[in-house]
């Protein structure tokens, strides 16, 4: 089908090219009726160049389209050709000094806190580094797309509005001129004709809705039967089931579907299958029967190829006009008059209302493309913003209703541009007052909300999944609300207020609507059986808490609002108490001679709710009353004496006495609904609307009626009357010992109620209440919120109200009551109380919750300690009510209240059973406290003429009335101080006695009336002694009980082991161990030690005993004995390698520095791995534990000549060959024999070499299965391939990795500066020893001529041999790995030389062949740069030495070596050079001969060369060896230097490694954290194209930026889909990865394909505190300390095991599919 297209779309082009756009321009400006000219070439055009068959070529149908539809345009719109034309509109025109850049996804933005008129006020990166506000308190955030910048508003900015850019622009701006002026006319007009029809055509195109017909004017006489099948973008739908659907309706690819559903999610359609009408239909068909089994079908449509056409170039042309506006203010004020501009139908006819109305009905591609338009053009003119917001506003209730139909997240709908207007002050009044905004969005809010029950309230059904989904839509109206009210008017116009009553009342309706919602009532007798919907109303609730501060907030602001809105809000109250008895009748209560008439009414058996928004709004507007001093500037213009105490208060008190009965436990059986709902009435997100305001009420009818009418009602309601009324109650109610959960309940409710007095009488902390102004209330939260511990800034945040522009106000005060402390390594900054606020703490603070309560109270009595004070938490000293409220005070003497204290006391002193409780006393000890404290305070602010009518003082000396004549309250208190069962209140009643003392005094210095004073003092003494004792009884008691508990516990202990015998016993062989080896014996000081060589220091064995860690046996560690093994874990790793992107292809090749292996204990769970049993790390093979092996096999006599280097060398090599005949032999088949034993009898063997002999293996089996076992894990986790014994390449795995260890070891020790052989901790120093001596054993178990044709290749890389082919240059070997190699496989060899070689003469040599090696290496590669200071430094031995060797190899290289530096230089550079190399050997020789290490090289200190060298048993002038050995060395540096990829290496042609080795460090990360933001931003996921990457990643390694946790990411590895970062982790970290996820700031670890965790990132704001998800916003800087613990953890190869503790600690990350990442 291709072939045949190829050519007719190939004339079609030709002929699209030929057309001239400056012709058909000449043409379109003679025509007459324009429009029509027009239309008829976009109908010849458009479908011609668009849409031309199943696969878009954007690019080309751009291309097209700008030179056949566009450029005509453009040349009509300038009048000559447009590259001239649009430069020069520009340069007439003055910039704009709006920014207006619109935000990309993810795209950093900043608001100032100290600055913005509100957070919705934003600035780009851009404009944020040039403008002021970097410097003040900002906030960063990322956006979520849609929104632009606000910098040139100057509405929005208390100041500093302009950044440095935009400031230029405003210069010249006096007034505000028509943007018109600069242009001509005739532009003008061409302009306006142009942008008409244009922007008509695409309003129609766009909305229209036919599929397979197109508007009168476009079509086209011979149409074609091409059809799209176009499938439509839902949020109902997931990825899955689209990508599933579209695989079996137009049988894709998974990889194509996946292309599909990514393309119809980003742009919101797609056509998925091109064809005849009968082709699409029937896919069409199968889509919709697939996707309508639980919820609405997919929308999909068949539509002909030239609508698409069309719409397609719509979109285009709707960018283009974006764009030619830019040129030009004037062409933008142009399309805003045509967008605007009443059509031919009238009322919403313009096309901008033609686009808003239909905006749901177009998809998201279509959407975004039009609200750009509509920013760049509308918004950016202020004249045209204005109008534009009024037809926003008059079309608001069908925008809304469109939006709640739709499914498409607000994000992409038109009422999201909401925010634009509505915060812009002056618009928003505008708004108000003309369009009558506030009651429009209130009433289109109620609309939506249409569910109410008999009597008018809200009712919301069971919060399904859609319920909540309508739900959110609703609340969308409510940020609306709030963006209206943001900011506050400065003058009232009498239009405002009336429209702001009006909109006042029509929230009143609102609230009257949720006054009273979800009612419950008391389950009894069975549990509730379904829990009763309770979220919706409370979300609801939570929305609108912002809203009603703000109402309020208003109405504070001018007196008539203020008072209009008090009348309104009680009148609507009075309907919703609609007559205050219906139903309820009255009854009397009485108590010490008073009575009250009130209702009957219980809580516990009635309807009760807790939402009561009329009432509170009420409380509120009453402070508001009291703060303005309205009440007593116009007391006749309010209704004050109209109000019925008793009825305001009714509905709170029903509501704190629930909150009370369900603490009591009396409304269990109503679940969980009504707990989560007493939780959220008290939390901080509710409880300013709510608990506040409940007890702002209380205190407002307090001040109005008696207080003993108030007590007696609120003791009927709490349901105690009875017990305080009837005399001797408590007695009768003990003897009848009725039901103790009854009692139990009484008591707690008796707590709750005194609770409660004291908050009404002491929380005035509210500006209106008492004499106090905003600060002083957040001081005291935050005093009291440290006194329960010292809290990070985030914390203290979190537990403060926010207000609407989400501030708490707390950075103003904080200084004040609080020292910061910074953080450490770990753990964030903490603020910690100052020690002089703690005099401000009240036990019974309102916003304690009891958790908080009790810790508070336990903390500050544990400071007093500290401190050496008394224990008592005084009330502390209250400021004055204000006058509306300061009657409020009286509750504390009236009758009722010391009646109710002296009985609780009188309970206390009889102390008889359970009829009382401890908390009860400590509540009324707490207001007797502060009654006196209020009694103090009105004595020391008296004046001369006033009289204090506080008198509680001498209340409380009073006894009680006749019959009973109880003693009085005084008397109680000093009964009590003596009680020994209230030791803990012994100190609060001393206190209360001493300041009712003080008062005494004070009234007596006032009066002349002496009163006797009490003995409060002599008491005081006795009591403290009697303290003391009674402490130090309780210690001893406490004592005995350990030691109890301690002796039954070992006892289970041993029962478990004796019965769980068998399971112990079988696990002993293969488990772990714990290495405890006995202290080393005292050494001979005075001799030098030597590691290695025929002069090797002789070590007397220690025996080693170890402890099996299960079953606690002690078992010697012996060649014979069983194995005993330690958990290992093997992995793969990358972290010293300098090459990321080469793989291992020939294992044998292991010497190339490339991915080797490091054992480390850590947890994995995949490949046969287990738990380590005592320390819970996960391993997955073992290492046993052996002697040092080389003292079994070196059991030959040390013959005393042992022969040189040269020597050596020779023999080595003639041992070689003649195991290199034999190989031969035993591998060519044997054809004859005679002939063979012929040839046998010409081999000259060496001497004392017995090439048949075969050794005999010295260990036990279980140890060899052990040896087996850690060889063959080594190598499977290494090469990543199934376990082989008998494979070659097991024993180069184990050396590698023994190798690899340790020089990662020696990598970290001096990157931190640590010396050689400091202590080591117990682990790694186990792992090195285990690691070397089984590396050293392995070979016995490994086939014998295997090892035998390693030794001899690594040999040949050293000292050439004819037989080997291809050796490796020595530019390549990694030194290190050679010598290890060399060493470990020699005794392979030497096992058959019976010549009397020693083993340890082996070693020495193996290690002088390949220091020297080394060495030549360094000269090769590290010593080029010079050094000017090389004059002055004399020549040592050393130094010529070195000089003479650079000479050698410059003669061997012939000459391509650099000319020589100084030969002090050049052996500076050796000693750099070799050190780590001599380190490394220095570790490797240690654990593998067991010689202690000298103890110069236990503290760091000064290079440790010459001890280095003489513990390795090197000359300290390491350029002898080669003097020694003169003739060999002349040989073996030729051979090394004729190797053709050192010559390529010099003469530059490719590059090696140098000495010493950089260390590997993680990339350097910016230091401020908006910069890495702004980076992720403009990183575009490379696959989908150009399309932001949600979730930009950071590798950590190699600072590659990842598009991760997305489908367009995926990529196969080992068959498995796995996202962008587990892919890399295989290319750059084998396996393991550190990345830096830049939108979540948090960075994460992976290990493998199933493991990873997160880690706390290293960027820190100014609190030190990390911000995971950036929910805070506060500046971020790079931390410097914790980045370098990140890195570390690298580099000592921790990272799986960091994720194993993790994944042990938290189990939800174990459900995280970590591959997709």
């Amino acid at each position: 089908m291709a072939s045949e297209l190829e050519p007719e779309v190939q004339a079609i082009d030709r002929s699209l090219l030929e057309c001239s756009a400056e012709e058909t321009a000449g043409k379109w400006l003679q025509a007459t009726d324009l429009t029509r000219e027009v239309y008829q070439h976009l109908a010849h055009y458009v479908p011609k160049i668009y849409c031309r068959g199943p696969n878009p070529f954007p690019q080309k149908e751009d291309m097209l389209a700008q030179h056949v539809l566009l450029g005509p345009m453009e040349w009509y719109l300038c009048g000559e050709d447009p590259a001239f034309g649009f430069p020069k509109l520009e340069q007439a025109n003055k910039p704009s000094h709006l920014c207006g850049r619109v935000f990309k996804v993810g795209e950093p933005t900043y608001s100032c806190r100290d600055c913005a008129v509100d957070p919705t006020c934003v600035l780009c990166m851009e404009c944020f580094l040039g403008s002021i506000h970097r410097d003040h308190r900002y906030r960063m955030t990322t956006s979520g797309g849609g929104g632009f910048c606000d910098c040139g508003d100057t509405e929005a900015w208390k100041e500093g509005p302009y950044c440095q850019k935009h400031e230029l622009n405003t210069s010249e701006i006096e007034e505000e001129e028509d943007p018109l002026v600069h242009l001509s006319e005739d532009v003008i007009a061409r302009t306006y004709n142009i942008f008409a029809i244009m922007f008509r055509y695409a309003v129609e195109i766009l909305t229209w809705e036919k599929e397979s017909e197109l508007p009168a004017d476009l079509e086209i006489v011979e149409k074609s039967d091409t059809y799209y099948c176009m499938l439509f973008n839902d949020e109902v739908h997931t990825y899955e089931q689209v990508i599933y659907t579209l695989q079996k309706a137009v049988n894709c690819t998974q990889k194509e579907a996946i292309g599909f559903a990514t393309t119809v999610d980003r742009d919101g359609r797609r056509s998925v299958r091109y064809g005849d009408f009968q082709y699409c239909e029937q896919a069409k068909s199968v889509i919709v029967r697939n996707t309508s089994r639980q919820t609405k079908p997919l929308k999909v449509q068949v539509m002909h190829s030239s609508i698409v056409a069309h719409q397609n170039f719509g979109l285009k042309l709707l960018s283009w006009l974006g764009n030619v506006i830019g040129y030009s203010d004037g062409l933008r004020r142009i399309l805003c008059q045509v967008g605007l501009q009443e059509g031919p139908d009238g009322e919403n006819s313009s096309l901008v209302d033609r686009l808003m109305l239909n905006d749901s009905k177009l998809w998201k591609g279509a959407r975004s493309v039009y609200h750009q338009l509509f920013m760049s053009s509308l918004l950016m003119d202020l004249k045209y913003k204005k109008l534009f917001a009024i037809r926003f506003a008059k079309n608001y209730q069908q925008l809304q209703r469109d939006f709640m139909e739709d499914d498409h997240e607000r994000a992409v709908s038109v009422t999201a541009l909401s925010v634009q207007f509505f915060t812009a002050p002056t618009l928003a009044r505008m708004l108000i007052t003309e369009e009558n905004l506030m009651t429009i969005i209130i009433k289109t809010f109620m609309d939506h909300l249409r569910h109410r029950d008999a009597q008018g309230r809200f009712q919301f059904e069971r919060y399904t999944a859609l319920q909540a989904f309508k739900f959110r839509r609703v609340q969308s109206l409510i940020f609306d609300l709030k963006y209206v009210l943001i900011s506050k008017p400065t003058e009232w116009s009498d239009d405002l207020r009336q429209k702001f009553l009006e909109g006042f009342d029509a929230f009143l309706e609102l609230l009257k609507c949720m006054q009273g919602m979800d009612p419950i009532t008391r389950q009894v007798g069975q549990h509730i059986e379904m829990e009763p919907e309770w979220e919706a109303a409370f979300t609801l609730q939570m929305k609108l808490t912002h809203v009603i501060s703000m109402m309020q907030d208003w109405c504070a602001l001018d007196e008539k609002v203020l008072i209009e809105a008090y009348k309104k809000c009680l009148a609507v109250l009075m309907q919703c108490h609609g007559g205050f008895t219906d139903g309820e009748q009255p009854i009397t209560l009485s108590i010490c001679g008073h009575s009250v008439e009130t209702i009957r009414y219980c809580v516990s058996q009635e309807k009760v709710s807790i939402h009561l928004p009329v009432s509170r709004l009420l409380a509120g507007l009453h402070v508001l009353l009291s703060k303005s001093e309205v009440a007593y500037k116009f007391p006749e213009l309010l209704p004050l004496s109209e109000l019925s105490p008793p009825m305001l208060i009714e509905h709170p008190l029903r509501c704190l006495v629930l909150c009370a009965q369900v603490h009591a436990g009396m409304w269990r059986r109503n679940g969980f609904s009504l707990v989560n709902q007493i939780y959220y009435y008290h939390n901080v997100k509710c409880r300013r609307e709510m608990f506040d305001k409940d007890i702002v009420m209380l205190q407002t009818g307090v001040s109005m009626m008696d207080p003993n009418h108030f007590l007696m009602i609120m003791l009927s309601r709490f349901e105690l009357y009875q017990i305080f009324s009837t005399p001797d109650y408590g007695k009768r109610f003990s003897s009848e010992i009725t039901h103790k959960d009854v009692v139990q309940q009484n008591n707690t409710l008796i707590e709750e109620m005194l609770y409660l007095i004291i908050m009404i009488v002491g929380e005035r902390f509210s500006p209106g209440v008492g004499q106090v102004n905003a600060t002083d209330e957040i001081k005291r939260e935050i005093i009291h919120q440290l006194s329960i511990k010292p809290m990070a800034h985030s914390e203290l945040v979190k537990s403060l109200p926010e207000d609407e522009n989400k501030e708490t106000g707390m950075e103003s005060v904080i200084e004040a009551v609080a020292h910061f402390k910074k953080p450490g390594l770990t753990g964030r900054g903490m603020y910690e109380l100052k020690p002089e606020c703690a005099k401000e703490f009240n036990l019974y603070f309102y916003h304690f919750s009891r958790a908080e309560q009790s810790k508070a109270e336990e903390a500050q009595r544990k400071l007093k300690r500290q401190n050496r004070e008394d224990t008592a938490l005084p009330p502390p000293v209250l400021p004055p009510f204000c006058p509306l409220f300061a009657s409020l005070v009286n509750i504390l003497q009236s009758d009722v209240m010391l009646c109710i204290m002296r009985t609780v006391l009188q309970w206390a002193v009889e102390h008889n059973g359970y009829a009382w409780s401890e908390s009860m006393l400590q509540r009324v000890l707490h207001l007797i406290g502060m009654a006196l404290q209020e009694e103090k305070q009105h004595l020391d602010n008296v004046t001369e003429e006033h009289v204090v009518t506080f008198t509680f003082t001498q209340k409380i000396s009073k006894p009680g009335e006749a019959p009973n004549n109880s003693p009085s309250i005084l008397a109680m208190l000093e009964t009590l101080q003596n009680a020994p069962y209230l030791d803990v209140h012994k100190d609060m009643i001393r206190w209360i006695l001493k300041t009712f003392n003080a008062i005494k005094k004070i009234r007596e210095s006032s009066s002349t009336s002496p009163v006797a004073e009490t003995e409060g003092t002599i008491m005081e003494e006795s009591s403290r002694d009697k303290d003391k004792a009674e402490r130090k009884r309780k210690a001893e008691i406490a004592r005995l009980r350990r030691e109890k508990i301690m002796a039954q516990m070992s006892e289970m202990q041993r029962h478990f082991i004796d019965e769980n015998k068998e399971l112990f016993q079988q696990t002993l062989e293969l488990d772990a161990s714990t290495s405890a080896v006995l202290d080393n014996s005292p050494m001979v000081s005075n001799m030098a030690l030597t590691a290695l060589g025929p002069a090797q220091t002789q070590v007397p064995e220690q025996r080693q005993f170890v402890t099996c860690i299960l079953c606690q046996e002690e078992q010697e560690v012996k060649v014979e004995s069983k194995a005993m093994v330690l958990a290992a874990f093997v992995q793969r790793s990358t972290v010293l390698s300098k090459n990321r992107s080469k793989f291992i292809q020939d294992p044998a090749k292991e010497q190339r520095r490339q991915q080797r292996l490091r054992l480390h204990t850590s947890y994995d769970v995949e490949n046969g791995e287990f738990l380590c049993p005592l320390c819970e790390c996960l391993s997955n093979t073992v290492i046993p534990l052996l002697l040092p092996p080389r003292n079994i096999f070196n059991s030959r006599l040390n013959i005393s000549d042992q022969p040189k280097l040269t020597q050596w060398i020779r023999t080595i090599s003639q041992q070689i060959k003649a195991l290199q005949v034999l190989r031969k032999e035993e591998s060519t088949p044997n054809t004859a024999s005679s002939k063979n034993l012929e040839n046998m009898d010409e081999l000259q063997f060496p001497e004392g070499f017995r090439p048949d002999f075969h050794p005999k293996n010295p260990y036990s089996e279980s140890i060899k299965e052990m040896l087996t076992t850690f060889g063959t894990a080594t190598y499977k986790v290494g090469l990543k391939v199934h376990p082989n014994e008998e494979d070659p390449r097991v024993p180069i795995m184990c050396w590698g990795s023994c190798a690899y260890t340790i020089q990662s070891i020696e990598r970290i020790l001096s990157d931190e500066d640590k010396p050689l052989f400091g202590p080591l901790p117990c682990r790694l120093d186990d792992c090195l020893r285990s690691l070397t001596r089984f590396a050293a054993a392995h070979w016995t178990v490994a086939s014998l001529s295997v090892v035998q044709g390693h030794f001899c290749k690594l040999f040949a890389s050293l000292v050439p041999d004819d037989n080997q082919g291809d050796l490796p240059c020595i530019l390549d070997i990694d030194m290190f790995h050679l010598l290890v190699g060399l060493v470990l496989a020699f005794p392979a060899l030497q096992c058959q030389d019976f010549s009397g070689i020693s083993l340890g003469t082996g070693d020495l040599h193996i290690f002088h062949l390949v220091t020297m090696a080394h060495i030549v290496q360094i000269l090769l590669t590290s010593c080029t740069e010079e050094n000017g200071m090389d004059q002055e430094n004399p020549a040592g031995e050393e130094e010529l030495a070195v000089l003479a060797l650079y000479k050698t190899l410059h003669q061997c290289t012939g000459s391509a070596l650099k000319e020589i530096p100084s030969g002090w230089h050049l052996w500076r550079n050796v000693r750099n050079g070799i050190m780590p190399f001599l380190k490394c050997c220095a570790l490797f020789f240690h654990y593998l001969n067991g010689v202690p290490s000298p103890p110069e090289l236990q503290v760091s200190g000064t290079s440790h060369f010459e001890h280095l060298c003489n513990y390795l048993s090197l000359p300290n002038n390491l350029i002898c060896l080669f003097q020694e050995n003169n003739e060999i060395t002349k040989l073996l540096i030729e051979s090394w230097c004729h190797n053709i990829e050192v010559k390529r290496y010099l003469e530059g042609e490719r590059d090696a490694i140098s000495y010493p080795r950089e260390s590997n460090k993680l990339i350097d990360l910016p230091e401020d954290y908006s910069s890495l933001i702004n980076q992720a931003s403009n990183f575009s996921c490379p696959k989908s194209g150009g399309d932001k990457s949600r979730a930009p990643t950071l590798c950590l390694v190699c600072g590659t930026l990842l598009c991760s946790q997305s489908y367009c990411c995926q990529t196969e590895l080992e068959g498995e889909d796995v996202g962008a970062c587990t892919a890399h982790t295989y290319s750059c970290g084998s396996g393991v990865g550190i990345f830096l996820r830049v939108r979540e700031c948090q960075v994460l670890f992976l290990a493998g394909k199933t493991k990873g965790c997160f880690y706390s990132p290293p960027y820190l704001d100014d609190y030190g505190e990390t911000d995971q998800g950036l929910r805070r916003g506060n500046p971020l800087h790079l931390c410097k300390e914790r980045f370098k613990k990140i890195q570390k953890l690298w580099h000592q190869h921790s990272i799986t095991e960091e994720i194993g503790h993790a994944q042990e600690a938290n189990q939800t990350l174990v459900g995280i599919d970590w591959q997709h990442l």
